[in-house]
């Protein structure tokens, strides 16, 4: 590709592409090409100018060399990403925002004041029509107080004040949609399926394949727990699935062969194989839009309290308008109470105030399914976190197997990968990744995998049964027996690991050592969490009361609970929550799941199994837990501001209708000064919140 050097800093180069002119498409290609680098940490591409400010880490040289590079043609861009990029949307909103400018006031220079005056009755017919419609439902609401205002001006021949309140509401229209479906786009991609890799049947066996080689036509095993990740017939199997994410059904349906499942649906129990039909990915997308915009999730109880109370002060102006007009007999005084009015504000800016909160949330890789989890989160004193892969590394690594049947560890552990690959569970991944370090080819010999949740699994390899999972799981439950030779070497186990045990034909075979270290930035984020406001600090995980109560003194918490079940963490956030307090819970695996659900709000570890993913309100990235801390930051920074745009708009309204009633402000005047205000207050509801409250440097 060519191109010219702009301007460059350190860290920050622009470039101008030289070319007639770039299609939204060519722009999107470019963004995909170069945030595909690891040293690029963000690019902006103005396809208009044709221009590109990059971002880096690193060498300048690398960023040269990947532009030089660039070809359109050579690089193969999901359709999906173009598609749902919201390039072309952004554009269209932007123009026009800028028609309704340049109209306007091109208009008030240019056009006499006869022409304009005949532009603004014609105008003024739709404000008129939707304040007759609101009537005509029996209603007192803002389209009818818009309507009177507009109407009265023209009637009264006040054609500039009706042209200054329309062109405010429009462009307030415009904004309010813009951020809106802006807010929707960011977060329908942010929630998008993230899949990677998916089993395929080929010749009766599965096989791992990458989500992107699979074709239409193809048979997609999809295993307990996880995502589903294309729309298809159900070939065979038989799965409860949970379909909460795009239908809202609290419970889960029963899916079997002959019925169809849809992308982005979860098994929750068993298992089902199905025939792909969409592999684009592109209509998950849409299906996560229309849920969001048709969902009641979008929504906080601030939201809702203020549109309800911007409805409830539209008589109170009216009265307040008529009243002036008995008083004063001053029809100018008592329009400037009818220009002015509280719910155009608190109907914008709440709203955006909200959305953008979420799509400031997605900067900092936290997916946010809902205005009302931010609220949630807000209110909440009490936060339940799982150990495993929360408070915990998300990839604990095996540090040994060792042997108790006579076979090698290498053996072992090759059998123990074969069974554990099928479930997305920190432990499972850690065995298998450690498969791989040795180079252990695990083939699937194996007949099919049974998983209990918060337990273990089960198959049969060779007529042998095999089980691997918990001690409570292995010993109590299948009632598994240490070979008598071996039973000292079971009361040696290195205390400082994690053990999964492994027994075939009801004898233990291997016992592996799992460390799993702890988040050096644990102890840091409970401290920061205790001063954001929450009171109570909880652990809870199935592993020994052992290694519970040494991570619990390291990180901190208030209070820890050993060898739990998932129905009990589920039983113990309903007991706070009957208590009074509103509790966050935190959790990456199967087992989490009922305990998410029951949360006022449940926050998933992203890189954790794809139901809790799923269930949860909330997803934030495994990277960090720092996240959770800015995320309550954020939570508590966007009620403030809600809470100060209230104050804003009860102080400047009511000073206008004050200086509107004592004749200082004319109709024209008041409109002017109500608008402006209102775009203000919703402009600035717009702007980052951790802008004016700096998230804490990580230590």
């Amino acid at each position: 590709m060519k191109f010219q050097i702009k301007h460059e800093i350190k860290g920050r180069i622009r470039i101008h592409v030289i070319q007639k002119r770039m299609t939204f498409a060519q722009a999107d290609t470019l963004q995909y090409y170069l945030t595909g680098y690891d040293f690029i940490q963000n690019v902006k591409i103005q396809e208009r100018t044709c221009d590109a400010t990059i971002r880096f880490q690193g060498d300048r040289e690398d960023v040269i060399h990947a532009l030089r590079r660039f070809s359109y043609e050579r690089i193969e861009v999901p359709e999906d990403f173009i598609k749902n990029s919201g390039r072309e949307m952004n554009r269209f909103y932007w123009d026009k925002l800028m028609d309704q400018v340049i109209l306007h006031y091109g208009t008030k220079i240019f056009l006499p004041m006869s022409v304009r005056a005949g532009i603004a009755t014609v105008k003024s017919v739709k404000y008129i029509w939707e304040g007759l419609c609101t009537l005509a439902r029996g209603r007192i609401e803002v389209p009818v107080l818009d309507g009177t205002a507009v109407g009265v001006s023209v009637f009264r021949g006040d054609y500039a004040t009706a042209s200054s309140v329309m062109f405010l509401l429009g462009i307030g229209e415009i904004l309010e949609e813009w951020t809106h479906k802006k807010s929707v786009g960011d977060l329908a991609r942010s929630m998008s399926l993230n899949i990677s890799k998916v089993w395929v049947l080929r010749d009766g066996r599965e096989e791992l394949k990458e989500v992107t080689s699979v074709q239409t036509g193809d048979q997609v095993v999809i295993h307990m727990g996880n995502v589903i990740p294309f729309d298809g017939d159900v070939v065979g199997g038989e799965a409860m699935v949970n379909q909460a994410s795009l239908t809202g059904e609290s419970n889960p349906v029963r899916k079997a062969e002959g019925g169809y499942a849809y992308a982005g649906t979860v098994v929750e129990e068993g298992e089902i194989t199905i025939r792909a039909r969409e592999v684009n990915g592109s209509s998950k997308y849409e299906k996560i839009m229309t849920m969001i915009e048709e969902s009641e999730k979008l929504k906080s109880s601030l939201e809702g309290k203020a549109a309800h109370l911007a409805d409830r002060l539209v008589p109170y102006t009216f009265a307040g308008t008529g009243l002036v007009w008995l008083l004063t007999r001053n029809a100018t005084k008592a329009l400037s109470v009818l220009m002015v009015d509280f719910s155009c504000a608190l109907k914008l800016a709440m709203p955006l105030t909200v959305l953008s909160a979420i799509r400031e949330a997605s900067t900092y890789d936290i997916t946010v399914k809902g205005g009302k989890y931010l609220e949630a989160m807000a209110e909440a004193d009490t936060i339940v976190f799982d150990k495993t892969g929360t408070l915990t590394k998300a990839q604990p690594t095996v540090v040994d197997v060792i042997s108790f049947n006579g076979q090698s560890s290498d053996e072992l552990l090759r059998i123990a990968a074969c069974l554990e690959e099928h479930f997305p569970h920190s432990m499972a991944k850690a065995v298998v990744n450690k498969a791989i370090e040795r180079n252990l080819v695990h083939e699937e010999l194996h007949s099919k995998v049974e998983y209990i949740v918060a337990h273990g699994i089960y198959s049969t390899l060779e007529g042998r049964k095999i089980i691997i999972g918990s001690h409570h799981f292995v010993f109590e439950d299948e009632n598994a027996k240490v070979p008598e030779d071996k039973k000292q070497l079971f009361e040696e186990l290195p205390e400082q690991y994690s053990h999964l045990y492994m027994a075939i034909d009801g004898l233990l075979a291997a016992v592996i050592c799992i460390e799993d270290p702890l988040r050096k930035e644990a102890p840091e984020v409970i401290r920061r969490l205790k001063k954001y406001g929450i009171s109570k600090v909880v652990m809870m995980t199935g592993d020994s009361d052992r290694i519970a109560s040494t991570i619990a003194d390291k990180v901190g918490v208030d209070e820890y609970y050993s060898e739990v079940l998932p129905e009990d963490k589920a039983k113990f956030v309903e007991n706070e929550k009957n208590a009074g307090r509103k509790v966050i819970m935190i959790g990456d695996g199967i087992n989490d799941s009922p305990a998410l659900s029951e949360a006022n709000v449940g926050i998933a570890i992203s890189d954790g199994a794809e139901i809790a993913r799923e269930i949860a309100d909330v997803t934030i990235s495994a990277d960090n837990l720092y996240e959770i801390a800015t995320l309550k930051q954020l939570s508590d920074a966007m009620v403030r501001r809600i809470n100060t745009n209230y104050r804003l708009i009860v102080g400047i309204n009511t000073g206008l209708i004050v200086l509107g009633i004592a004749g200082v402000f004319q109709p024209t005047m008041s409109a002017l000064f109500h608008n402006t205000s209102t775009i203000l207050i919703s402009l600035k509801s717009m702007n980052n919140l951790l802008d004016q409250e700096p998230v804490e440097e990580i230590k």
